[in-house]
């Protein structure tokens, strides 16, 4: 038992790991792409409200 200890602690670590399977990206679907449009344009409305809130002052 202590041989197969002290075998196991002496093999390098990349022989006993697994290599490393990158995912593989996804395309975008189309209602996603939608959705992100609409925030986009929620967002850049916002900037321009606070913008014209600010001016105002």
């Amino acid at each position: 038992m202590t041989r197969l200890a002290l075998l196991l602690t002496l093999l390098p670590t990349a022989l006993r790991a697994e290599a490393y399977d990158p995912p593989i990206p996804q395309a975008q679907s189309a209602t996603a792409e939608f959705w992100f449009a609409l925030a986009t344009l929620g967002l850049v409305g916002a900037l321009a409200l606070v913008q014209w809130m600010v001016q105002k002052r």
